[in-house]
């Protein structure tokens, strides 16, 4: 099983060692999110792919580094002036379209690899043109007030302050830390800000699939409000074929119900793994199983009236939750070290 979902995984991955988010049109390109929670299933290999993933991100924002230079020191406002979260599969350019390009969680994702990298012993930095965007992107956050900020979150949609992205830029800026020159004072800033919120995502939204990014990857909260967090999501979110993203989703929602999004499944199994509940992982993985095509892809989310998945299948986001949650359950090894 592991290794077809590997494949299918691999399916997505481009010759610069990027992956698309999904073969289908819609999701046809390169997401710096996507890319990173990706990674995360390369972390405890030695093949050079986690280190490749970050290199690819970097010739990037390399060619953005103007802009990131200009951001660093003058705040973005409109959403078009931020560094952008996705480019073309291709050309590897932002998309010029109106998008909710102010996704401040992508960037803190960004800077978790790194030191997740780095503390592994990766050679995550080839040169010094790879370690000034580092800087940039710790002073863009810093410019940002990103404790502050509304963004459009993980889910690209209106503007607010959200738990997951203050989360996600805080776990950043701490696992860079002891390789770049990170003032502590924006550490304390994001972690105020965020237990403010926790245990809701934003003011609109008590809780969120989105939250479980606080419990795995970043592990932020104290043990009491990350079971919390994880209990909220199980008792409201949770449907037969995946987990919501939120009460209200309008993206596929169908006859007033939302969309069941199948990586919320694996994602809450690596919780569980991190709290030490074997069993409890073991029945997400199982039930992730069970709602994969007979292909072993695993989809994006299920339509809900018509009980079947959507064109965003495989999804390479939900590929790697599934993998890591895989290797936590059945690689003695792994069980060391997936959250250490």
């Amino acid at each position: 099983m592991r290794d077809q979902v590997q494949r299918a995984l691999d399916t997505l991955q481009r010759a610069n060692g990027l992956y698309v988010a999904s073969p289908s049109n819609r999701y046809h390109y390169v997401w710096i999110r996507d890319n990173c929670y990706i990674a995360l299933s390369e972390l405890h290999r030695d093949n050079g792919r986690f280190e490749k993933i970050y290199h690819g991100m970097l010739d990037i924002l390399q060619v953005y580094e103007w802009k990131l230079s200009y951001h660093a020191q003058q705040r973005p406002i409109d959403a078009f002036e931020y560094i952008h979260p996705r480019y073309s599969a291709d050309t590897l350019e932002e998309i010029a379209e109106p998008w909710g390009n102010a996704q401040n969680d992508a960037i803190g994702a960004f800077l978790f690899g790194i030191g997740q990298g780095f503390r592994r012993g990766k050679p995550m930095l080839r040169n010094e043109a790879d370690r000034r965007i580092v800087s940039l992107l710790i002073q863009y956050l810093r410019t940002l007030e990103f404790w502050n900020d509304e963004d459009n979150g993980m889910w690209e949609e209106h503007r607010e302050r959200h738990a997951s992205s203050i989360g996600a830029c805080t776990a950043g800026l701490l696992a860079i830390q002891p390789y770049f020159d990170v003032e502590w004072k924006l550490i304390q800033c994001g972690l105020r800000a965020l237990y403010e919120l926790v245990p809701r995502e934003s003011a609109t939204k008590a809780t969120d699939l989105a939250l479980l990014s606080l419990v795995y990857p970043y592990r932020l909260l104290p043990e009491s409000v990350a079971r919390l967090v994880v209990t909220q999501v199980e008792d409201q979110l949770v449907r037969q074929r995946g987990v919501i993203r939120y009460h209200g989703d309008k993206y596929y929602a169908e006859g007033g119900q939302e969309a069941e999004w199948c990586m919320g499944l694996p994602w809450l199994g690596l919780c569980h793994a991190q709290f030490g509940n074997r069993e409890k992982a073991l029945e997400y993985l199982i039930r992730t199983t069970q709602v994969m095509p007979s292909n072993t892809e695993i989809p994006e989310l299920y339509i809900p009236e018509r009980n079947t998945p959507n064109e965003n299948t495989p999804l390479g986001w939900a590929h790697a939750l599934f993998l890591v949650l895989f290797d936590a359950i059945c690689l003695p090894h792994a069980q060391r070290t997936m959250f250490d």
